[in-house]
């Protein structure tokens, strides 16, 4: 037995087969043989904005035996200088139990959104796969995870859940001190079912009470009812880290890759006329012209977007906010009088009601709108010889809550975030797993037929639809819903940005956009007007539009990500290290092995003879 004082802030413990990873007072990847149980549980303190406060732990003791482990500390977060007391403790045993439980004592009333625990199942064999739910009146439901995405909570008022992650496996986890009810994440691009604290219909934020003590505890057990296989050992004992991870182009997708667009507004277009060489260079197929007049644009601004429409050739798609304060048919002969004014001739109009990219959470009455029936009408009305688009301006979520009458759209859209609930590196990774998810439910709503566009979908969030603002990053830390997230100008953000375009070459998306030109989410350095790693990547993605896609199968797509495709006689492929580790990887045909450092990225030319054996 051994007893420390302190420990790292991320560290593994193992109690025989059961195995947890100890991060920052919160538990990550809890196991059992190798299979993954549960992605998270993690106690978790919001403010009103939605944004999550970060505790100070401190007096960590750790006892621990290869059979069992106790982990106890305390910590404290301040919201408007009410300070909130956590005093915790999470035990593992061999036999598959873990249980952490957490005392929470403010020292005044303390304001928040949310206080408690949040459990996050994974979604990789478990969408569609059966569960057992308790609820708190004791009612027993045998149902499944949600196989589409919910726009709603899929279970309300849940005690207990049972669910079977793998052959002779069953979890069942018991949520104690609260009310509970599941959201489906994937809506936001996370890859969980996420099981958290407090109906979210009661209002929020509340009050914890000052000196009264909250007690919340998770209490997990693990039944085995066979001998663990073969493949659940080989799961247990890992990969190699040395162990090539084989990436193999194949043929016959039959997608093509989407067009490549770029976001930009009026200011970021008067900036574009002075790099046209830069612009001419990426070549994207589409330029994604915002404007809003509820954030200050007016119909002058558009002649910005006309002059650059002028010097660099391109479809040219306008992302109209409806301002929806008046008369509808009056307020697009505005816009069509301003386009006519300013000389500028979009290919598409994109139109969304300025209040819609705020989202409606469940409980929450919806804000005054007009239907969207009516708002279509009279678009297609002053614009009857374009392409007219809807959906939502903020994320598949609000697509999913709000569904347009597509039958009256030639396209619909929507964006995703990845840093909407957490922003450490691999739960930003670890979205791209989601992606197939989101598309796939994209599409049921659309329907067959319909085109599909998507974007932005950069990792730094350019508004927030669950809260007042976007928070600052001034310090360029890993935080939630910051409008500038430094990993967007790193290597980390042109592998991010491989990853979701192998899973988007998987689909019949006509139209992505990956980035802006300039700021926090552009693909260009502001100091030397050069490309930035992302750059260099959406480049390569704008030369592959249209050409076919070649499905590469990859042995592990959470550690390497690759997409490729085919114009007769040569092979353009990008391939992505996901993690923060060097890999090797062995790719098809006569390209032989390649080893890729931390976030490493690799663009292959190469003869079809030389990949397609």
């Amino acid at each position: 037995m051994s007893k420390v004082s302190q420990a790292s802030p991320v560290r593994t413990f193992k109690a025989g087969p059961l195995q947890v990873r100890f991060e920052h007072g919160n538990l990550r990847y809890v196991q059992y043989h190798g299979t993954e149980i549960l992605r998270a549980v993690s106690y978790v303190v919001r403010d009103r904005d939605w944004g999550t406060l970060s505790p100070v732990l401190s007096d960590i003791v750790i006892d621990e035996t290869p059979d069992r482990f106790c982990i106890s500390y305390i910590s404290t977060c301040q919201n408007n200088d009410v300070e909130l007391a956590l005093k915790a403790e999470i035990i593992g045993t061999a036999d598959g139990m873990l249980r952490f439980a957490v005392d929470a004592t403010p020292d005044g009333r303390f304001e928040t959104n949310r206080c408690g625990f949040n459990v996050l199942h994974p979604i990789d064999g478990v969408a569609g796969q059966s569960v057992r739910v308790e609820h708190c009146n004791g009612d027993i439901e045998e149902t499944t995870f949600p196989d589409l995405i919910e726009p709603w909570q899929p279970f309300k008022s849940i005690r207990r859940l049972t669910h079977y992650p793998d052959a002779g496996l069953t979890a069942t986890c018991l949520f104690l001190g609260d009310e509970f009810e599941m959201e489906d994440q994937r809506n936001w691009s996370d890859a969980s079912f996420k099981t958290y604290v407090r109906p979210i219909e009661l209002p929020w934020p509340y009050l914890l009470d000052g000196a009264k003590t909250n007690t919340q505890s998770i209490e997990l057990s693990i039944e085995s009812s066979t001998v663990r296989s073969a493949e659940g050992l080989a799961k247990e004992k890992g990969q190699a880290e040395d162990t090539p991870i084989h990436v193999i182009p194949e043929i016959g997708s039959g997608h093509v890759f989407p067009k490549t667009g770029l976001v930009i507004t009026p200011e970021e277009a008067n900036q574009s006329l002075a790099c046209l060489d830069v612009l001419r260079k990426l070549a994207p197929q589409v330029l994604l012209c915002h404007f809003d007049q509820t954030v200050g644009h007016v119909g002058t601004d558009l002649s910005a977007f006309a002059a650059l429409q002028k010097q660099f050739d391109a479809q040219y798609e306008l992302e109209y906010v409806v301002v929806c304060d008046g008369n509808l048919d009056q307020e697009f002969r505005a816009l069509k009088d301003d386009l006519a004014h300013a000389g500028f001739k979009p290919d598409s109009l994109l139109v969304c009601p300025s209040v819609d990219r705020q989202s409606t959470p469940p409980g929450s009455e919806w804000p005054d709108c007009p239907p969207l029936a009516d708002i279509y009408n009279a678009a297609r009305k002053a614009f009857p010889d374009i392409s007219l688009g809807g959906g939502m301006l903020s994320y598949f979520t609000e697509l999913n809550r709000k569904r347009p009458p597509v039958d009256m759209l030639d396209f619909v859209t929507h964006a995703t975030n990845p840093i909407v609930h957490a922003a450490d590196d691999e739960s930003v990774m670890e979205t791209l797993e989601t992606l197939p998810h989101i598309f796939r439910s994209a599409r049921a709503i659309l329907g067959p037929g319909k085109e599909y566009r998507l974007g932005p979908t950069t990792i730094a969030m350019r508004q927030n639809p669950y809260g007042s603002r976007t928070f600052p990053n001034p310090n360029g830390e890993r935080i939630c819903m910051t409008h500038d997230d430094p990993r967007h100008r790193e290597q980390f953000g042109a592998a991010w940005v491989i990853g979701y375009g192998m899973q988007v070459s998987a689909t019949d998306i006509s139209r992505w956009v990956p980035a802006g030109v300039f700021g926090a989410r552009g693909i260009v350095d502001a100091e030397s007007s050069s490309f930035l790693p992302i750059g260099d990547v959406v480049e390569t993605f704008s030369a592959m539009a249209g050409k076919p896609v070649l499905p590469c199968r990859v042995d592990d797509q959470k550690r390497i990500a690759a997409v490729a495709v085919d114009d007769g006689t040569h092979i353009t492929m990008l391939v992505a290290n996901l993690t923060g580790q060097s890999v090797n990887v062995e790719i098809g045909g006569s390209v032989g092995r390649k080893a890729l450092g931390a976030y490493g990225t690799l663009q292959l030319e190469l003869p079809r003879s030389e990949v397609l054996n």
